[in-house]
């Protein structure tokens, strides 16, 4: 059985971490099947939005695989480092917009995984946190650099040099995700916010997420450039549709 499985409907796909048995922790073998997976979507033409969850009732992803990490020398530590980080790299520049189902534990590489998205729904019961330091190192697939750009510095900073776990509500209070809901609820949240990006123009939708997500990289002068740039390109067919559509008061029609 793949330990990562994509399944697609209706333009939406679904991406599931798939090893309950040890709360989805990330392996090898997992970091290879996404990787391949992600090179999949980001080719896709049917995949207009992507839902990342994790199998089972107890965890989103609970972390990366300690007992495949521990007797790691520094060099293949910082191979492996290197190999998560680029793939997280990758889910964030996917030109569709991503959202994170988080279904309970999401610690450290899994806290990495899901902040990696655009958006995160989490459950009531769902757990955040980088507890790293407990085990005598530090996050390595993009955790320092992520956690500080979402809830700023100090509170980062607090919650990665302590370890400590964090509930949904308190996440929730920081920004780290966008809504809690009940466990029943959470793929249909996620399918509701996804549907909602769905029924907007699909380029500019995708123009949108490169805008923010460069814009943060520079300052705001480059980033309102940039953004100027984005505006003058979405002029065609779509924006044309979109705002007939407005003015004569009617659904808008888009093709893809």
């Amino acid at each position: 059985m793949s330990v990562v499985e994509l399944k697609k409907e209706n333009r939406l796909g679904f991406v599931t971490i798939n090893r309950p048995k040890v709360l989805n922790a990330l392996n090898a073998e997992v970091l290879s099947e996404l990787d391949q997976i992600i090179s999949n979507i980001c080719q896709d033409k049917e995949i207009d939005v992507v839902i990342f969850s994790g199998a089972g009732e107890k965890a989103f992803v609970a972390g990366a695989d300690i007992s495949e990490m521990k007797d790691k020398s520094p060099q293949e530590s910082y191979t492996f480092a290197r190999q998560g980080q680029v793939l997280f790299q990758r889910i964030q520049e996917l030109p569709q917009p991503t959202i994170a189902a988080i279904n309970g534990f999401a610690l450290g590489g899994g806290c990495e995984l899901a902040m990696s998205c655009d958006m995160r729904i989490a459950t009531d019961k769902a757990k955040f946190g980088q507890p790293e330091v407990a085990l005598g190192i530090i996050p390595g697939f993009g955790g320092t650099q992520r956690l500080p750009r979402l809830i700023g510095r100090a509170k980062a900073m607090e919650i990665i040099l302590t370890g400590r776990t964090i509930s949904a509500v308190e996440a929730l209070d920081l920004g780290l995700v966008n809504k809690v809901v009940s466990a029943e609820n959470l793929l249909a949240e996620a399918v509701n916010l996804a549907e909602a990006i769905l029924a907007k123009g699909p380029y500019a939708i995708r123009q949108a997420k490169v805008a923010i997500n460069k814009g943060l990289e520079v300052d705001i002068n480059i980033g309102c450039e940039l953004e100027g740039n984005l505006f003058a390109l979405c002029f065609g067919e779509e924006q044309k549709e979109g705002m007939s559509a407005f003015l004569e008061k009617r659904a808008p029609i888009y093709e893809k």
